[in-house]
């Protein structure tokens, strides 16, 4: 799968990112982290530090969270990407 978002279920960052995804007809891999702290620190380690969701990933290139999908997406780089 080219597209990876790591969520937690009552995340709205991660809701708008999947809606973002789901507009474009994207498919992705969704990786819940919610209390499971293996999953989580693959994250955190995989996303160089950082520990907020969402964080995601395409073609294993980390974008970033909710904010970075929508820039690239307003910057119209974000279909290059995919």
């Amino acid at each position: 799968m080219a597209v990876e978002i790591y969520t937690k279920v009552t995340c709205g960052f991660c809701m708008r990112a999947k809606m973002l995804l789901d507009q474009k007809n994207v498919d992705y891999r969704e990786i819940k982290i919610d209390g499971d702290a293996k999953l989580r620190e693959d994250m955190i380690k995989r996303a160089n530090g950082a520990y907020t969701v969402p964080q995601i990933f395409i073609h294993d290139h980390h974008v970033g969270g909710c904010d970075e999908l929508f820039a690239l997406h307003a910057r119209n780089q974000l279909d290059d990407l995919l």
